[in-house]
């Protein structure tokens, strides 16, 4: 069965010498589908801060100034705790996320494409 295979196609006893012959008047396939590349551009800056005041002594990180749309802002949210492994909500136009998050989240945020993230 093997030796079958290994056969050269010129060869007569190959089923498939007959179909080689005819590759030539095939018509030409259609032109390959390139996906076009995404820019991911995110907001243009974002202000990070870190507050316990107002939240019975719990750390919080506060992410502000996004200008996203709600429904963005609740994607946002989910991605960032996924990533950050924390827990959150949104609070009218901020992200608020447990815990002191200011050293890993601006590396998050740069990835999602925002250009100027403020950490106070």
């Amino acid at each position: 069965m093997l030796a079958c295979a290994m056969t050269s196609s010129k060869d007569s006893k190959s089923p498939f010498a007959a179909l080689e012959a005819l590759r030539a008047d095939l018509p030409a396939g259609p032109e390959p589908k390139v996906a076009p590349t995404k820019i991911v551009k995110g907001p243009s800056r974002a202000v990070v801060r870190y507050e316990r005041k107002g939240r019975r002594g719990k750390e919080a990180t506060v992410v502000e100034k996004l200008g996203l749309p709600p429904p963005a802002l609740e994607m946002w949210l989910k991605d960032l705790k996924q990533a950050l492994g924390c827990g959150g909500a949104v609070e009218e136009d901020a992200i608020v996320l447990q815990g002191d998050q200011r050293t890993r989240l601006p590396a998050l945020l740069t990835a999602r494409g925002v250009a100027k993230i403020t950490v106070s």
